[in-house]
Formats: C-alpha cells, structure tokens, sequence
C-alpha cells in the first residue's frame, strides 16, 4: 500500500507576498502536484497533508529565531496554496484524506503519521512540497529510519535555496535509497 505527502504546500511558502515564500519556483509546481494528489485520491491512496502550524506567542519554538513567523495557525497563511486548496476542499470529507498539523519539519515529529500509515498497511511513500531542503528532507530522513520506501517526484518539489534543493535531491537518492523521478 502506498501514501502521499503533501508538506506545507500553503500560501505562506508558495505565494509572492507569503511569509516564508520558495516563490516562482514552489508556484511552477501547482499542476503538477494537484494532478498527483488527485491520480492518488482517484486511486483510493491515503493522501496526507501534513502541514506547520505555529503559534506567534511561542517564544520557546527553534523556528522562531531562524525564520519569520510563517503558517501562523488561524491566518490564511496556512491554507493549501491555489488549486491545491479549491481541490482539498472538495475532496477532505472522502475519508482517505488526512490533515496533521506539524510542529516541526518532519510530518513525523510529534504527529501520529507512523501510526496512521501503519494501520493502513501502508509501506511506500511519495513526498511532494516545499521545503526540499528543509521539512521535505527532515520526512524522508524520518520515513527511511521508519523503514518506508520513498519516492520524491523532484518536479513536485521545491525550495527557496537552490544549492539546498538540488543538494537534497542527490542525498534523497544517494542515502535513503529513494526513487527520485519526474511525475
């Protein structure tokens, strides 16, 4: 059995005036991911959007001093970015697809996405979204000591850091064994 992964593919990463945008390289990606999560919904797939969720009084959260405020839970922000969003919106009460909100940039951190999967037999991943380099990579390390096979769809994913993108592309493949190809 196998899962989608949409990470953080929210206004606030992909939008020009978002808070943490990747920009025009995270907004080329639309298409391409609203067509694989509907190919995975059509297939009855278990697609999770798994997605950061910060509160702005939180002093004490890591983020906090790296980044600007971003995904602020309860601002629009957080909604999926564009189609993405329109095609959630009409698909969540289907019963196969699941929202988590993450604290960290694994989806697996402090979430129970393993358990989720696992009741569901689910051994095979594909993680699509931003950040490559950040939450996209720190789910695919999770997923791999997990013992999930992973397959990143590199055109349904991007960062706001090229040498980062690209750099997590070839450790994908090169130390976790992941299937890295076009959808």
């Amino acid at each position: 059995m196998k899962a989608l992964i949409n990470i953080d593919y929210t206004y606030d990463f992909v939008a020009d005036d978002g808070k943490l945008t990747a920009g025009k390289p995270a907004q080329a990606l639309e298409q391409k991911i609203v067509e694989v999560t509907k190919e995975f919904t059509d297939n009855g797939d278990f697609v999770v959007f798994a997605i950061d969720g910060h509160d702005a009084t939180d002093q004490y959260h890591p983020e906090m001093k790296l980044f600007p405020p971003h995904n602020l839970i309860g601002t629009p922000g957080r909604a999926l970015y564009g189609s993405l969003n329109d095609f959630y919106q009409a698909n969540k009460d289907k019963g196969n697809a699941y929202w988590i909100d993450k604290r960290h940039y694994s989806a697996f951190s402090g979430t129970d996405l393993d358990i989720r999967l696992r009741e569901r037999n689910i051994t095979e991943l594909t993680l699509v979204g931003v950040c490559t380099d950040i939450c996209v990579l720190h789910t695919a390390v999770d997923a791999y000591n997990l013992g999930y096979k992973i397959n990143v769809p590199e055109n349904c994913v991007a960062s706001f850091n090229q040498i980062g993108h690209d750099w997590a592309l070839s450790h994908f493949k090169g130390s976790l064994g992941a299937n890295v190809f076009e959808a």
